[in-house]
């Protein structure tokens, strides 16, 4: 097993650093925004599998071929309190370090999960407080607050979109309605649960590359495919225009918005921008399929090597 744990060990590290510098340079993504996100996904839990995967194969070497026969030995020593030759302190290291990074990852994300829904419903009742519903759309509440704020807080069985004053003022119904449809898409198609995840792998890990990298990266896919969403039922233009109105009312003003709102200062808006302006073109279906089959094979190859007899 320890040819393995070699090849695991390497996998691990190729993505936690080159890979993902190489992926969140990359101008393709914002060409196909659903695919990416399906490859930085791939990455993350290929990374989280290989880096677990190659302390344990080391740390059972000693004990069996395989990873269930090792388990399955290294179980029976711990009853009968002797360790096979081979067996020193350094695999044992190993085993219990996959052992804490397992757990670390789990308590992590478990963590993140609490803290996101608590502050998440404290987040409901301030806005079931200090907003009204707002008549022309279901689901939807009015803040009287000038700045233009649109975001949405997705729930288990209902989602609430919610609006400011200002921004009903600044835009134009169709300009209004492009900016729903984007909130809404957020909640159909569950992006808090994509971001969460990747932020609990960010605080898990936050001196690797790959984790604070993914998380910018997947923040932007995400609006990308709300966008693409709402673009189903409202014009390029309207959404187009009401990013830059949103965009410079909050440059204007002197709001603090969350992290789910409509439109952020940075590089985001004017990838969203540009596709929606027709400069960015879709990418090829073949290169598409290509990328979707490479991020199966990144899943692939440390399960296989899990599974495997000894290598």
């Amino acid at each position: 097993m320890i040819g393995a744990a070699a090849l695991l060990g390497l996998l691990a590290v190729a993505l936690a650093w080159p890979v993902p510098v190489f992926l969140a340079s990359a101008s393709w993504p914002s060409r196909s925004p659903a695919t990416a996100l399906v490859l930085w996904q791939a990455i993350a839990l290929a990374g989280a599998l290989s880096m677990i995967g190659a302390l344990l194969m080391f740390g059972l070497a000693p004990f069996g071929d395989n990873l269930v026969h090792g388990l399955q030995a290294f179980l029976g020593s711990l009853g009968d309190g002797t360790l096979p030759p081979g067996a020193h302190f350094i695999q044992l290291f190993a085993l219990s370090a996959a052992l804490l990074l397992g757990l670390h990852l789990a308590l992590n994300l478990a963590a993140t999960v609490y803290t996101a829904e608590r502050s998440r419903r404290r987040h409901r009742e301030l806005v079931a407080l200090l907003s009204s519903p707002y008549p022309e759309q279901p689901r939807t509440r009015l803040l009287d607050y000038d700045a233009p704020v649109a975001y949405c807080l997705p729930g288990t069985v209902r989602s609430m979109t919610v609006l400011s004053a200002g921004l009903i003022q600044l835009l134009t119904p169709e300009q209004l309605r492009a900016v729903i449809e984007h909130e809404r898409a957020h909640a159909t198609q569950r992006h808090d649960l994509v971001l969460i995840a990747f932020r609990a792998w960010r605080a898990a890990l936050p001196w690797f590359p790959v984790a604070n990298l993914a998380g910018e990266a997947v923040a932007t896919l995400v609006e990308l495919l709300a966008d693409d969403r709402a673009r189903r039922v409202v014009s390029d233009r309207d959404l187009a225009d009401a990013i830059r109105l949103v965009r410079d009312g909050l440059s204007a003003g002197d709001a603090t918005i969350g992290a789910s709102e409509f439109e952020a200062e940075g590089p985001a808006s004017a990838v969203r921008i540009a596709r929606l302006d027709g400069r960015v073109r879709p990418l090829e279906p073949w290169v598409s399929a290509l990328v979707v089959a490479f991020a199966s094979a990144l899943l692939a190859v440390p399960t296989t090597l899990l599974l495997l007899p000894a290598l």
